[in-house]
């Protein structure tokens, strides 16, 4: 019975024995060069000590077992391989314990064996410090729960390019922009003549421009129209307007198509070449124009051709003592055809040579008093054109024109003739422009061939601040008469707008006009004064 306890005892000591290896070994195998199977005489050296039982021993006795190979390759396979990642310098292994030792001891490792290795296959074997379950909840809330709602139009506000320009109205493929115009007109001299008397006059004007978005084409159209009547002083009772289309049309790379169609009636003061005397009311002029060109690009020589017809129909004038005076004897058609050649020096600089020709064909073939007043004109001019951008843009030229009438009692009209289209904007916000031209103007008086007219315009326009605008111009007219004499015109204009709104605007404007010219009763001035609303959609 003795027996039988020991041996049950012997066996529970065994049994515990056998635990406590097994929650060992793990442990131990740590700090073994594999992990993986385990051989029983390390086993043994390790519970019975290297006294009781030796290596050799062990393989003496046991059944030699093979090498431990393991089934796929670890973290530390390039240890044994020096063309893994170009590296001579094997980590050196763990030393094992030594024998007889209870505790595993780790031995200080060299600095290839700390350094940081490499993941294989962008797999990071290395071991990642857990995130706690609280720290991720903080990173994941917001610093506040109840954040501020945003706007629908979220997104930082953009100020506009001009906050006060119209914005049109949406016609088909076109933007329309209206202008409405009503004032009182204060002046010293209502019809501009030498014997003007004052007056104040309600002024009405109405302005359309319209403009495509085609994607390749360019059409554009304005018109206007003024009426004038008296409320006190000199009666005055007028109406002008005019109207003028655009077209541009890209035919092809380097082809391009321009039209043009305009028309204009404005009625004629004493600055008109031909002075009618004892006139009540002078006539009505009224012009119609058009022009088809075509512009032709090879490499960097720029050619053009251009035909224009132009037609002058005048009303008649009515006298003081009542009745009228025909002037039909002034109708008139002009064709002309014009040549141009071009060499681009640069994209901003291209100068060129126009020749034109053409005929001034008279309704009348003969006027009132006998003359063939139908004439051929000819012209040549050299310029340059300049395109820099939005700084500078347009073109001069100077040349001569002549035209000869088909009567040779009349003498050829001709001179130097000069043009200008000029826009310059030295800064944002400013618009300078400079316009010239040369004209031949026809004459009705029995021997007088006619004139010749040379106008200049500078006009500076300027945004003095966000709702208020100026604009100041200076014109100069030169007349010089075949026969003798000449008539000087200045004239001097100052515009302010005030706008209350996008759509609305107060405006004032001073214009003065003076005329002196070498021939009797000529000369006049006249000062006018206008303030009124103006209104624009």
């Amino acid at each position: 019975m003795a027996r039988d306890r020991l041996g049950k005892g012997y066996a529970v000591y065994l049994a515990c024995a056998a635990g406590l290896v097994a929650a060992v070994l793990p442990a131990a195998s740590q700090e073994m060069d594999l992990r993986g199977a385990v051989r029983e005489s390390d086993v043994n050296a390790l519970l019975l000590g290297p006294d009781e039982f030796s290596d050799e021993e062990a393989g003496s006795t046991g059944i030699p077992a093979e090498p431990y190979q393991p089934a796929s390759l670890g973290a530390d396979v390039f240890l044994d391989s020096e063309e893994l990642f170009g590296r001579s310098d094997a980590l050196p292994g763990r030393a094992r314990r030594s024998a007889g030792a209870g505790v595993p001891e780790r031995q200080d490792e060299s600095p290839a064996a700390t350094a940081a290795v490499p993941a294989l296959d962008g797999v990071n074997t290395a071991t990642v410090r857990a995130v706690s379950v609280d720290a991720a909840e903080r990173e994941a809330l917001p610093l506040r729960l109840n954040q501020r709602a945003t706007t629908i139009e979220g997104g930082a506000r953009q100020s506009e390019e001009d906050p006060y320009a119209p914005l049109g109205l949406r016609v088909g493929t076109f933007v329309v922009v209206t202008e409405l115009e009503q004032g009182l007109t204060s002046t010293t001299n209502a019809d501009k003549s030498p014997g003007g008397d004052n007056a104040v006059l309600s002024e009405t004007s109405l302005r359309l421009r319209a403009e495509s978005d085609w994607p390749r084409h360019r059409a554009t159209a304005e018109a206007y129209g003024t009426f004038r009547k008296s409320v006190s002083g000199e009666e005055v009772k007028e109406l002008e307007g005019g109207a003028e289309t655009r077209l541009e049309l890209d035919l092809l790379d380097d082809l391009t198509a321009r039209a043009l169609l305009a028309y204009k009636a404005v009625r004629e003061g004493a600055s008109s070449p031909v002075a009618i005397p004892g006139v009540e009311e002078q006539p009505l002029r009224h012009t119609l124009h058009g022009s088809l060109g075509l512009e032709r690009s090879l490499g960097r020589l720029r050619l053009g051709l251009t035909s224009e017809v132009q037609r002058d129909q005048y009303g008649d004038a009515e006298l003081v003592g009542g009745g009228t005076l025909s002037q039909s004897d002034r109708d008139s058609t002009l064709v002309l055809a014009r040549l141009r050649g071009g060499y681009e020096i640069s994209p901003a600089l291209t100068p060129f040579v126009e020749v034109e020709a053409g005929r001034r064909i008279y309704d009348n073939e003969r006027d009132s008093a006998g003359y063939e007043r139908s004439a051929t004109r000819l012209g040549a001019r050299a310029g340059v054109a300049l395109d820099l951008s939005e700084k500078l843009r347009g073109e001069l030229s100077a040349g001569w024109l002549s035209q000869d009438f088909e009567d040779s009692r009349l003498a050829t009209i001709s001179g130097p003739a000069l043009a200008a289209s000029l826009t310059w904007s030295p800064r944002r916000g400013t618009v300078v422009g400079l316009d010239a031209s040369t004209e031949i103007e026809g004459s009705t008086d029995p021997g007088l061939s006619g004139s010749l007219l040379y106008s200049g315009t500078l006009r500076i326009e300027r945004e003095l601040r966000s709702n208020l605008t100026g604009e100041a111009a200076l014109g100069a007219s030169y007349r010089d008469y075949e026969a003798g004499g000449h008539d000087v015109i200045l004239t001097g204009e100052a515009i302010l707008t005030w706008w209350l709104n996008r759509y609305a605007g107060l405006t004032g404007r001073l214009r003065h006009e003076r005329q002196t010219s070498s021939l009797p009763g000529r000369d006049y001035d006249a000062t006018s004064l206008f303030m009124g609303l103006k209104l624009q959609r």
